[in-house]
């Protein structure tokens, strides 16, 4: 038999193989989005909300099979448990780095984004922050850090002017949890109220694993203040909330973001009501592509959006779109084009200021009434 006789048999079996499914998924280019949240401990419901909005948006750019320069991208989720915990966060951001993605969407909480954000910026890999709002974050100086969320310069300042001008509260208190986060709202809280003009009578600390106020809460009663503003997250407000009533403390409550949750008004009960919070961004109900993103999110993991999914979703269609205008995965090579991205996200328009925050940020005010959180007023773009 002649070698051209012999060798014809594998050509044509080469040939079928360029052919077939096999070999056009060879041509497609896999492109690494890394994650990082608290995905065990008192905050993995808010990290699994989030993870889901990041998969539902790979999905949906897998589906319509984006390229990436001249091959399609399949977009593979790599997420890391940082537990809200800044060094277990930096050891997560290490391993995103290793496992060479290509951007992460990350993290939840402020006092773990802050440590990973240099991380990241050490590595040259770009950070879109989905829920973290710590102003410190884009004011590092960092070219890698971006933000789909209002700040708490934006968020609390808000809370604080409207506090002032509106409510008309004229004996203001501040509790806070001392995090990144709860710290954060309470400074840029208080900054507004006395740039309006407003009074402060206290400011209480306690810490994010505390359990009982009664000491703060009794030192804010002899200032006969008559509003409260919490900083921190919804399972210790709601113990405020209780014990705020059972001293008959009848201040105003006011929270900032992480406090309007139905959890919240499960656990405070009947002091829930009249409880007012402010949370970023406007309601999703309210934006044109809401109600899709609701129906779509439930039908792919059984279960309504918690808080902050569409945000984690907005914040992987801006590095995906950044990519694909880019024609690369290298973050030196898009990174450019994400700092100038503009576009209609679920969560309203998105662009980026030169440091990385959001721009033209909004917040909506809620309050529990009839038990049930209802929109009480949005401000900002």
């Amino acid at each position: 038999m002649s070698l051209r006789k012999t060798l014809q048999p594998f050509a044509v079996l080469l040939g079928a193989l360029a052919m077939s499914p096999l070999a056009a998924h060879a041509q497609d280019v896999d492109v690494k989005i890394g994650f990082a949240a608290p995905l065990t401990g008192a905050n993995a419901g808010y990290g699994k909300d989030l993870q889901n909005g990041v998969q539902l948006a790979l999905d949906e750019a897998n589906a319509q099979k984006i390229k990436i320069g001249d091959k399609v991208a399949h977009f593979v989720l790599v997420a890391e448990d940082d537990q809200a915990d800044p060094r277990i966060g930096v050891q997560a951001a290490q391993k995103l780095v290793d496992q060479n993605v290509s951007a992460v969407v990350g993290h939840f909480n402020s006092g773990t984004t802050i440590p990973a954000s240099r991380i990241y910026e050490g590595a040259g890999i770009p950070m879109i922050d989905p829920a973290a709002t710590n102003p410190t974050i884009v004011s590092q100086g960092f070219a890698n850090a971006f933000m789909v969320i209002s700040t708490d310069a934006q968020n609390a300042g808000t809370a604080g002017a409207y506090a002032v001008e509106v409510t008309k509260a004229k004996r203001i208190a501040i509790l806070d949890d001392r995090t990144a986060f709860g710290q954060g709202e309470a400074d840029e809280f208080e900054k507004a109220v006395k740039a309006k003009g407003g009074t402060i009578v206290a400011h209480e600390y306690t810490n994010n694993q505390a359990v009982d106020f009664r000491t703060q809460l009794t030192k804010i009663k002899s200032t006969d203040a008559d509003l409260l503003f919490f900083g921190g997250l919804d399972t210790q407000a709601a113990s405020v909330a209780k014990q705020m009533k059972q001293l008959g403390l009848r201040a105003q409550l006011v929270g900032g973001g992480g406090v309007m949750d139905p959890e919240f008004i499960k656990l405070a009960g009947d002091a829930a009501e009249g409880v007012m919070a402010w949370e970023y961004g406007r309601p999703l109900a309210a934006l044109p592509g809401g109600k899709d993103f609701s129906q779509k999110f439930k039908k792919r993991f059984g279960v309504d959006i918690l808080s902050y999914a569409p945000f984690g979703y907005d914040a992987a269609w801006a590095a995906i779109k950044a990519m694909e205008a880019a024609k690369s995965t290298s973050p030196n090579a898009y990174r450019a084009t994400l700092k100038n991205i503009s576009f209609d996200g679920v969560t309203g328009h998105i662009a980026f200021e030169s440091t990385g925050a959001l721009k033209h940020g909004s917040s909506t005010m809620y309050q529990v009434k009839n038990g049930a959180w209802v929109t009480v007023v949005t401000k900002g773009s």
